[in-house]
C-alpha cells in the first residue's frame, strides 16, 4: 500500500507534488507551534498564578496589620493612667455629681482616642458598677450582648478579644480593664473596653471592587465576615480543607480564583475570591487570538501555497503547449544529441518541458545562424557607408589649417571661433563614454558660447555659477550645450534687447539640480504641457529636451530627468535633476 502511494506520488504532476509538501510542512509548523505554545502557556499561567496569589496574600497581610494597630490602641486605652484614675474613683461610689464627673473624663479620653482612628466606629467602656460610656457614634451595645462581652473579656484577663458582628459589617474588639499603679498591677477588676472596628472598611480598602475577601473561623470553618459571602457554607468549608493555597473553581455564582492565607495572628483563615474571567479575562482572550492568528496563518500559508503552486506551473503547462504547436518533422537526432534521452513514460511537467524543448533545439540555431549572416551583411553595409563619409581626421587637419591662417593674419576671433569648433566636433564625435565630468560638459558650453558670441556680441550676456568641488560629478555627455542652443532660439534671437543666459548648479540631499535660465518671453502652462507630451512642433533640428530627459531616465533610473519652470514675460529655467556620482577631473 505504502509503495502504491510513493509510486503514485511520484508519477503526479509538480502542482500535486508542491500542494502536498507545501501542506505537510504548514501543517507540521502548526502542530509544533502549537504543543510549545501550550507548553508556554502553562509554564505562564502557573507563574501568573503564583504572582497573583502573592499579590492577593497581601490583603490579609493589610487586614492583620490594622488589627494589630488596633490591638495595640485598645491596650493604649485600657493602660491610660486617667482612665485607670476615674475607674479606681467610680468603685468607691461617689456623689452622682461626682460620677458624673469621672464619666465625662473617660468619655473626652475616649473621644481623643476614637477620633483619630480611621477604623474606629465607637468606643464604649463598662465600669463595674455597671455604668456605661460611649464616645463615636453613639449607637450602643445592647444589655443582652454586654452580658455576653462582660464573661469572654474576663476570661481572657485583659487579653483582646475579638467578637465579629456580621449583620453590622463590624468587629468588636473587647478586653478587661485591669488595675494597676504606676508600676504595680493589682489586677483588680475596673471595667470593659468595647471598641467597635469597621471590618469592612478595612477589608475594601485592602482588597479591589471585584474580589471577595473572606475572614473565616479556622476552628468552624463558618464566615466570620461578611454575613452573606459569594461561597456556600459547605463549598467554604471544603475550601478550607483543601491543602492548595490557590486554585481555579467553579461554583453557582460562576468560576472563581481561590487563594488562602492562614491568619498568623487570630484563628483565622483567609480566601479571597476572584472572579476568574474578570482577572484573566485579558490573558484568556490573547490565548484564544494567538490561536486563531496560528489557524488563519495556516489557511493564508495554504492559500498562497496553492497559488504560488498554481503560478509555477501554469506557465510551465502553457509553454509546454506552445513548445508542442511548433515541432514540426523529425528532430529526434538532434534531441538525443543536445539533451540526451529522456524517459518516455514520464508524464509530469518538466519531463515534457525537456521533450518538447529538444525539439525546438535546432529552430533555434538555424534562427542563430541566420541572424549571424544578417549580422555580417549589415556590418558590411555600415563599413562601406562610412567608408563613404568624410574622414573626421581630414576635417580636423582642414580646421587647423584655417586656424594657423587666421593665426598669421593676426585674426584672433577666427582663430578663437575655430578652436572653439574644432573642440565641438571632437567632443560630439571623439568621446566614446556616456558619461563625462561636469568640468568637461561645462568646457563643451564655453565653446559653443565662443561661436555664438561673436555672432550675438553683446546681446549675449552668458553667466555660469558651478562650484568648484562639483567639477567631478558625471553627467550624460551633451546634456547642456543643446539646452544653451534652445535658449538662444527661444529667448535671444526673438529679440533685439539683450537676453541673460545662466548655468546655475546646486547639491541637496537628493542629488545635483542644474539650472539653465534665461529671461526671455517664456512660456505658459498649457504649452509646457504640450511641449513635454510631444503635440508642439519645434523649430530646432539639433538635441531636444525630450531627448535629454530619456537618456537621463536610461542612465540613472526613472525619478531622475527634466522640469520646466516658466511663465509668460518672466523666462525659462529648465531643471536637470541628476544624482551625483563622482568621476576622475582631468585636464580639458
Amino acid at each position: 500500500m505504502i509503495w502504491k502511494n510513493v509510486s503514485a506520488y511520484r508519477s503526479s504532476g509538480i502542482f500535486n507534488k508542491m500542494i502536498l509538501i507545501i501542506s505537510f510542512l504548514l501543517l507540521l509548523s502548526f502542530l509544533f507551534s502549537l504543543t510549545v505554545l501550550q507548553y508556554v502557556y502553562r509554564i505562564y499561567d502557573k507563574q501568573i498564578y503564583e504572582k497573583a496569589s502573592e499579590v492577593l496574600g497581601m490583603s490579609s497581610i493589610s487586614i492583620e496589620n490594622a488589627l494589630r494597630e488596633l490591638d495595640q490602641l485598645s491596650f493604649t486605652v485600657v493602660s491610660d493612667e486617667q482612665i485607670q484614675e476615674c475607674l479606681r474613683q467610680l468603685q468607691n461610689d461617689p456623689q452622682p455629681y461626682e460620677r458624673q464627673v469621672l464619666h465625662n473624663k473617660i468619655i473626652n479620653r475616649l473621644v481623643a482616642f476614637a477620633g483619630a482612628e480611621k477604623y474606629v466606629y465607637s468606643m464604649m467602656l463598662m465600669d463595674t458598677s455597671g455604668g456605661v460610656m460611649t464616645a463615636g457614634n453613639r449607637e450602643g451595645v445592647s444589655q443582652d450582648l454586654q452580658d455576653q462581652l462582660k464573661p469572654l473579656a474576663a476570661e481572657a484577663s485583659g487579653s483582646i478579644v475579638w467578637y465579629p458582628q456580621g449583620n453590622r459589617n463590624s468587629l468588636l474588639a473587647v478586653r478587661q480593664i485591669k488595675s494597676y499603679t504606676g508600676s504595680t498591677f493589682t489586677l483588680d477588676d475596673l471595667g470593659t473596653l468595647v471598641i467597635r472596628i469597621r471590618i469592612d472598611l478595612i477589608i475594601a480598602d485592602s482588597t479591589s471592587d471585584t474580589d471577595q475577601l473572606i475572614a473565616v473561623d479556622a476552628t468552624t470553618g463558618q464566615a466570620i465576615y461578611p454575613e452573606t459571602p459569594i461561597l456556600l457554607p459547605e463549598e467554604l468549608k471544603e475550601e478550607t480543607e483543601r491543602p492548595e493555597l490557590y486554585r481555579t473553581a467553579k461554583y453557582q455564582e460562576g468560576t472563581y480564583f481561590i487563594t488562602k492565607t492562614k491568619s498568623s495572628y487570630i484563628d483565622w483563615i483567609y480566601i479571597n475570591a476572584t472572579p476568574f474571567n474578570e482577572m484573566f479575562k485579558h490573558i484568556t482572550f490573547v490565548k484564544k487570538l494567538v490561536v486563531i492568528i496560528f489557524a488563519l496563518i495556516l489557511l493564508i500559508g495554504l492559500l498562497l501555497g496553492y497559488r504560488l503552486a498554481r503560478s509555477i506551473v501554469r506557465p510551465i503547462s502553457k509553454l509546454t503547449k506552445k513548445m508542442k504547436q511548433i515541432e514540426k518533422g523529425d528532430l529526434d537526432n538532434l534531441e538525443e544529441q543536445s539533451l540526451g534521452v529522456v524517459s518516455q513514460t514520464a508524464q509530469d511537467e518538466v519531463s515534457q518541458l525537456n521533450r518538447t524543448f529538444k525539439m525546438m533545439i535546432r529552430r533555434i540555431r538555424e534562427l542563430i545562424d541566420e541572424n549571424y549572416a544578417k549580422q555580417l551583411i549589415i556590418r558590411e553595409t555600415e563599413l562601406k557607408a562610412l567608408q563613404a563619409q568624410i574622414n573626421p581626421h581630414f576635417l580636423y587637419n582642414t580646421l587647423e589649417s584655417i586656424n594657423w591662417l587666421a593665426k598669421m593674419n593676426k585674426q584672433a576671433k577666427i582663430s578663437e571661433m575655430v578652436e572653439a569648433l574644432g573642440y565641438l566636433f571632437r567632443s560630439s564625435i571623439g568621446l566614446k563614454d556616456p558619461l563625462i565630468t561636469l568640468e568637461k560638459e561645462i568646457t563643451i558650453v564655453r565653446n559653443y558660447v565662443i561661436i555664438q558670441k561673436t555672432r550675438f556680441d553683446e546681446r549675449l550676456d552668458f553667466r555660469m555659477d558651478v562650484p568648484e568641488h562639483l567639477h567631478d560629478a558625471l553627467i550624460p555627455k551633451l546634456t547642456l550645450q543643446p539646452l544653451i542652443e534652445n535658449a538662444i532660439r527661444y529667448a535671444l534671437e526673438p529679440n533685439i534687447e539683450p537676453c541673460t543666459i545662466s548655468i546655475t548648479v546646486s547639491e541637496d540631499e537628493q542629488g545635483l539640480d542644474i539650472r539653465v535660465s534665461d529671461n526671455g518671453p517664456g512660456m505658459s502652462a498649457e504649452f509646457i504641457k504640450d511641449l513635454q507630451m510631444g503635440r508642439v512642433k519645434t523649430r530646432g533640428e539639433g538635441i531636444g529636451l525630450a531627448n535629454i530627459a530619456e537618456r537621463i531616465q536610461i542612465v540613472f533610473g526613472p525619478e531622475w530627468g527634466t522640469s520646466i519652470e516658466s511663465e509668460p514675460g518672466q523666462g525659462t529655467t529648465i531643471h536637470v535633476r541628476i544624482p551625483y556620482l563622482k568621476g576622475v577631473l582631468e585636464n580639458v
